[in-house]
């Protein structure tokens, strides 16, 4: 054997299929693949996909099919260790010299796999025997049933200090190996090794190939020093290389398009049990980089679902820090914080998938974490502390690699230090908190909310989307939600839709969360039900408030007994006008912060391009306010 296997998949897993074919074929984002015309044939129409979570090419022109190696020894005729030592360098992946001490070393890994899974199986036969009697108690207690023990493979290490040295022992392990597989504590000091793991229920932890390659652990008892406790470090084992549940999640994440990142295993397999299978875990290590990657390869924005208390502000801060350099155009972070108090397994436990899923609605993007984390450190009552916030936020940004991001980030950045300036938005009660009117900011202890109050704007910038979240809501979000609302089979039908769209006002957030809530519950409910249960959460105020600033020409459409096509038909067109308005002025922030920085006639031509689509998109709008729109026969935008 000329390389290791294990050194293939490292290079693998250090560089994705796109990586290496887009250097050779310029390719698209086709759903969740890329597409491109193949290298093989001449075509015209692309044939040719790309699929980083499979780790594989194919050409449906050529029908040639394979993976980062292969590629390069068909488009450059490249020998395979001619392959291997380029992509290894690329990989920054050291090639171990060709000896028979590699190979030696190779065998030994092989031989760690087979000791891990008959430890493993010892495990779960223990846990379903006469021993286990506890264990499987307490995974009942937590709604972990027989079905969830056997597809997470779930075990239980007996409290005797020798009794899986004994078993491994009993089919001809040496305890050297044990110990190499991190089964057994050994040392100077300690005569006779002994069982690591004692009195635990087990959690065993694959590769991405679906071995086992550790262990963790959750101790039965209340007195011992470490109620989780992870197998060391070991030929096999680098904990912050890999994710929990990383090979059953690859998957699932693909077909769903996203993956989401908890805290712990059995968060993990609570999510996995309510219908979540795309949930991983960092194995008791703060997010790495190289665990980035890895969900990266299974998503392009991977949603940190932490726990809703100081710790898990913590933990989505620190991977603020670890993703800002590794940032690239289309590869971000989205951010969902629970309820206080509590994890996912509590909320799936008390709210089904229906809670969970209302949460992960509300995710947000990164550079909202961001900026709530940084303007919550200290006040921003005076010029000074302003000063010192934009300089915070400019060393980070010079983190950002990528010069396009990096101009996009803070040009966002710049629109909302903006609106800290007097004279931009008006003075506010109790100077020096975090102002929570913007997007993204947050109470004291880091909690997204609305607005205590409402921000004023100048005239000129009242409709700019940042200064509508901070200070009054927009006439159209409140259309497309109160409409929704007066007509459940439109909203039932489009809740992922009005689930992802992006909202400026603090008030359409909350119904929109509390509508997306109702809605993924099977309950059946009319217009008037579903109002009960939007009042019955406390928001009865907010629909009272977003009814007012509907514009009088489309109250039509809140009418219960409007003509559903119509109705149909005027929220495809609100909808329209909403994304083409949030693009246009995402852009405009783009471009008055490129013209500040560099006064050009490229950027000054730019911006005025731009605002002058703002003005025809606002004027297009008024010239269909109070118009009841004829049904259409397409789906609203998704």
């Amino acid at each position: 054997m000329r390389y290791p296997p294990s050194v293939l998949e490292e290079i693998r897993s250090r560089l994705p299929v796109t990586a290496v074919v887009g250097k050779r074929v310029r390719l698209q984002k086709a759903g969740r693949e890329w597409k491109g015309l193949s290298p093989f044939n001449a075509e015209k129409t692309p044939s040719f996909y790309v699929n980083d979570q499979k780790g594989f090419y194919h050409c449906f022109s050529s029908g040639k099919h394979g993976d980062i190696f292969t590629f390069l020894m068909e488009v450059e005729g490249l020998s395979f260790p001619e392959a291997v030592e380029r992509l290894a360098a690329e990989a920054g992946v050291t090639l171990p010299k060709l000896s028979r001490e590699a190979e030696r070393v190779e065998e030994e890994r092989k031989s760690l796999h087979q000791v891990l899974e008959l430890a493993c199986a010892f495990f779960e036969a223990t846990l379903q025997g006469r021993e286990g009697g506890k264990a499987r108690g307490y995974l009942a207690g937590r709604g972990l049933g027989p079905e969830i023990q056997k597809r997470f493979r779930l075990g239980y290490a007996p409290p005797e200090r020798f009794a899986l040295r004994d078993h491994l022992a009993a089919t001809g392990v040496p305890p050297q190996m044990m110990i190499d597989a991190g089964l057994l504590v050994a040392g100077e000091e300690i005569n006779v090794p002994y069982d690591r793991f004692r009195d635990r229920v087990m959690f065993p932890i694959c590769d991405a190939r679906g071995r086992v390659v550790a262990f963790g652990g959750r101790a039965m008892s209340a007195d011992v020093p470490a109620k989780y406790l992870n197998s060391p470090e070991t030929p096999l084992f680098h904990k912050g290389s890999l994710l929990y549940n990383h090979h059953n999640a690859r998957k699932a994440a693909h077909d769903r398009g996203t993956v989401i990142a908890v805290e712990g295993y059995v968060d993990v397999i609570a999510m996995s049990a309510v219908g979540f299978p795309h949930a991983v875990a960092p194995l008791g290590t703060a997010l790495t980089e190289e665990q980035l990657a890895l969900l990266w390869r299974m998503a392009d924005e991977p949603i940190l679902c932490f726990d809703g208390d100081r710790a898990g502000r913590k933990a989505a801060f620190r991977a603020i820090d670890v993703a800002l350099p590794l940032l690239q155009p289309g590869k971000s972070l989205r951010f969902a914080l629970l309820p206080e108090g509590q994890d996912p397994d509590d909320l799936s436990r008390s709210g089904g998938a229906a809670a969970i899923d209302a949460v992960l609605a509300g995710a947000r993007p990164l550079v909202d974490v961001l900026w709530a984390r940084e303007v919550e450190r200290a006040p921003l009552d005076t010029p000074e502390r302003r000063a010192a916030l934009e300089r915070r936020i400019g060393d980070l940004l010079s983190h950002l690699k990528d010069e396009t991001l990096r101009r996009h980030y803070r040009a966002e950045i710049g629109a909302r230090l903006a609106g800290l300036m007097p004279g931009v938005i008006g003075p506010r009660r109790g100077a020096g908190r975090p102002p929570t009117g913007h997007r993204g900011g947050g109470d004291a202890r880091g909690r997204f909310l609305p607005a205590e109050e409402p921000l004023r704007a100048s005239p000129a910038l009242a409709r700019h989307p940042l200064f509508a979240a901070a200070g009054r809501e927009s006439p159209r979000e409140a259309l497309i939600l109160l409409a929704l609302l007066a007509h459940p089979p439109l909203l039932l039908r489009h809740c992922e839709m009005i689930a992802g769209l992006e909202l400026t006002g603090a008030q359409a957030r909350r119904l929109r969360a509390r509508m997306v809530d109702v809605a993924a519950s099977e309950e059946e409910h009319d217009s008037a039900a579903l109002r009960d249960r939007i009042a019955e959460a406390g928001l009865g105020a907010v629909l009272v408030d977003l009814e007012r600033v509907v514009r009088p020409g489309d109250r039509w459409a809140l009418a219960p007994d409007a003509d559903i096509d119509a109705v149909y038909g005027a929220l495809h067109q609100a909808v329209t006008l909403h994304r083409r308005a949030h693009t246009l002025h995402t852009e405009l922030r783009a471009a008055e912060r490129a013209l500040a920085e560099e006064e050009s006639e490229t950027n000054l031509a730019w911006l005025l391009d731009v605002r002058a689509q703002i003005s025809s998109l606002e004027g297009t709008e008024a010239d269909v306010d109070g118009v009841k729109p004829e049904g259409q026969g397409v789906g609203l935008p998704s």
